[in-house]
């Protein structure tokens, strides 16, 4: 199994919710953990903690959305560590509505940050990670990259693209020695869910630190072993049969 000790990984999304368990995982296991989330705040108190905790981490207010933003500040990390090993493409957003009561706004701002922003993130790393010749692009997909419920076509459309992107990624970076690989995940313990639907029962949700050990796992295969997408749901996954 590979070390991840000194390792350098930026989450988007990083903020709360899974991306704070990964920030977390990576941190309590050596990595220099770059905190990314466009709510500066909340990246700020998961770095510090880590920090507190003896780990190494650093916040980032950064719009995925927005490429020039996103190849400036992975410019600047690449230039102050030397180089970028892990990148766990995490943010994601939702807006709960039927299709006729979603306006085109919404919609564009879901595949911007879902499924776009992801594209953005791995157009500006990949060349870097081709360059040093290793480097792990993890993507974090969805059961609903795989079944679909009503009021979330476009969170439907984005996950569905997710996971279709992240193995065409996986198809290009594999013969320069880089590892793509999607995490499909069931329904999860964060405000993604718990904050737009209160009465939802919390025994049909995984804890994300769950799905955070996953990825530790995928991270930590041999250096000859890739694995492109994996399934992690809770026992009582309702979404799935």
């Amino acid at each position: 199994m590979q070390e991840l000790t000194g390792k350098v990984a930026i989450v988007t999304g990083g903020g709360r919710g899974l991306g704070e368990a990964i920030c977390r995982m990576l941190g309590g296991h050596g990595v220099i953990t770059i905190v990314a989330d466009i709510r500066e705040e909340l990246a700020e108190k998961v770095a510090l903690e880590i920090q507190s905790d003896g780990g190494k981490a650093q916040a980032l207010r950064l719009d995925i959305s927005d490429a020039k933003q996103v190849e400036s500040a992975i410019s600047k990390i690449v230039s102050e560590y030397g180089h970028l090993d892990i990148l766990i493409n995490n943010a994601g957003i939702d807006v709960t509505l039927p299709i006729e009561e979603l306006n085109v706004t919404d919609w564009e701002r879901i595949i911007a940050v879902n499924l776009n922003g992801a594209f953005i993130m791995s157009k500006f790393i990949l060349p870097q990670m081709k360059q040093q010749g290793k480097g792990h692009i993890v993507n974090i997909a969805s059961t609903a990259s795989k079944r679909a419920w009503a009021n979330a076509s476009a969170y439907h459309a984005s996950k569905w693209g997710l996971l279709g992107f992240s193995h065409a990624l996986h198809v290009e970076a594999r013969p320069h020695n880089v590892k793509v690989t999607a995490i499909v995940a069931g329904g999860m313990q964060t405000p993604f869910l718990l904050d737009r639907f209160p009465d939802i029962d919390i025994n049909n949700l995984q804890d994300p630190k769950n799905v955070a050990d996953t990825i530790r796992y995928v991270l930590m295969q041999p250096k000859g072993t890739v694995i492109p997408e994996i399934t992690v749901l809770p026992m009582r996954e309702t979404s799935w049969p």
